[in-house]
């Protein structure tokens, strides 16, 4: 049986990056919003010494235990790959400015 795929309730894979050291900070969550202002007020151990970060990435799933694999692999060397090919525009425009 087909279920509804219109579910309003997402699960969340973000990337920070930290302004400070240029460090990165993957992530899941259920509601992204209110995962953001938590770290953005220091709510998290793993990066309230690192602020501030600057949202670069965000997948969204609707289901959660592919929310949480799709972490775990992006946590990875191989995953770490891909997230570089991906963010090319993000390191180009953060090497050289934002300008056009």
């Amino acid at each position: 049986m087909l279920r509804n795929t219109t579910s309003s309730v997402f699960f969340y894979i973000y990337v920070l990056e930290s302004q400070l050291d240029g460090k990165r900070y993957i992530g899941y969550t259920s509601n992204l919003k209110k995962r953001l202002e938590e770290h953005k007020n220091g709510k998290n151990f793993s990066t309230k010494f690192r602020l501030p970060f600057k949202l670069i990435y965000f997948e969204a799933c609707t289901h959660s235990e592919d929310a949480k694999r799709r972490e775990r692999y992006l946590k990875t060397t191989q995953g770490s790959r891909f997230l570089g090919l991906r963010l090319i525009e993000h390191k180009r425009t953060k090497a050289f400015g934002s300008g056009s």
